[in-house]
């Protein structure tokens, strides 16, 4: 086996998952509150879309770099909802989000070079760069800060071999979500060091507090990627895309033809149906609902002393506090899981400072299983204290 294979840690996630899913099977009602995939499918449109393609029969390869319809409509999408003109030959449609992800590390990271990131952050972002023989930086942040790396401080980070910083918002597993400020900071530093900026924008939508804007429509230079798994809810659909710039098309398309020649044809006809404005509409309304459980768990998480660490604008998560019930949060949702059959994540599963304080709750299910999962965590907690 590739040595490489070993510098890759196993999510710790997955273990409680997998207790989980044999706890449901013996008949116990376990809410999920783990797993980082919206309780949502895609939009009936959508998936009459890909049936249609399947019956058309349009199932063969498309281009290396996706559809022209479906580029096209996700450039239109950024002038219209975010004023940033991104021609469709910059567009990278890839098999999800991971696919652009590996494109990326592959495109602009060589081997031996590292890529800051804050601490924490989504783990797969930096084992992509494991696969290119290069590393991540993971630079400590604080909860007081709502996790943002301090930009002033980053040419301190910065060493020979640095390659670039990733970035992400609206954050996986904090929910926090970076001013457009910050991002045009971020941007004139990092061009100042001579690097790259990836800004991860998977989770692009599903902002509640603070404007929803992409880093395209700072620069031209700056790399993106986006996803149809979280704002439309295609998580199984396997389709993203990365956005480069225009020096860079070549070199992405040569690896996309050559990585996975195409992203599924049937999820890309799907995806086009989209960007149409009935299906837009009904994806503001889950946006809504999103806010609503987010609200809910705002009030409810500090009123049974586990306070929200993070400024939880976007995506659907918040990242939790829970050193006053124990030291080790891996073995608290352990726990947790067996007696009120509520599952969490660890925070050791996105991060290294101060891991062993943290859990990320998911609020990918309504309103009232969330205030259920409350109440059974209020009542693990009071018994276990």
């Amino acid at each position: 086996m590739a040595t490489r294979v070993e510098q890759i840690a196993p999510f710790q996630v997955m273990a409680i998952l997998a207790r989980a899913k044999k706890l449901a099977l013996a008949g116990e009602d376990v809410i999920h509150l783990e797993i980082g995939e919206p309780d949502f499918v895609a939009v009936d449109a959508v998936a009459e879309a890909g049936v249609l393609a399947i019956q058309q029969g349009k199932t063969g390869y498309t281009s290396a770099t996706g559809l022209p319809e479906l580029k096209q409509a996700i450039s239109e999408y950024y002038h219209s909802r975010y004023h940033a003109s991104v021609s469709p030959e910059r567009i990278i449609v890839t098999p999800g989000a991971s696919g652009a992800l590996l494109l990326m590390a592959s495109l602009m990271v060589n081997a031996g070079e590292e890529v800051i990131m804050p601490d924490p952050c989504y783990p797969c972002n930096r084992h992509f760069l494991i696969q290119a023989g290069a590393k991540a930086k993971l630079v400590e942040t604080k909860a007081e800060d709502g996790f943002e790396m301090d930009l002033s401080a980053l040419s301190e980070h910065w060493q020979d071999n640095t390659s670039g910083l990733w970035l992400a918002s609206p954050s996986n597993p904090t929910g926090a979500v970076l001013s457009k400020q910050y991002v045009s900071e971020a941007w004139q530093k990092v061009s100042e060091l001579g690097g790259h900026l990836l800004v991860d924008e998977i989770y692009q939508g599903l902002v509640y507090d603070g404007e929803d804007f992409s880093a395209l429509s700072i620069s031209d230079d700056i790399f993106v990627i986006n996803s149809f798994s979280k704002y439309f809810a295609m998580t199984g659909w396997r389709l993203g895309w990365l956005v480069v710039p225009e020096w860079a098309i070549d070199g992405a398309t040569k690896l996309a033809q050559n990585v996975f020649i195409a992203a599924p044809s049937v999820s890309q006809y799907a995806a086009v149906r989209a960007f149409s404005p009935d299906v837009l509409a009904e994806c503001e309304l889950r946006r809504q609902t999103l806010n609503a459980r987010r609200l809910v768990l705002l009030e409810q998480l500090n009123a049974i002393g586990l306070p929200v660490v993070a400024p939880a604008h976007g995506a659907f998560y918040v990242y939790v506090d829970v050193s006053s019930v124990t030291q080790d949060a891996m073995a608290w949702c352990l726990a947790l899981l067996e007696k009120e059959k509520v599952a969490l994540t660890p925070g050791a599963d996105f991060g290294v400072k101060d891991a062993h304080k943290y859990v990320r709750f998911a609020y990918t299910c309504d309103e009232a299983r969330l205030k259920e999962a409350l109440a059974r965590i209020a009542r693990f907690i009071a018994l276990s204290s």
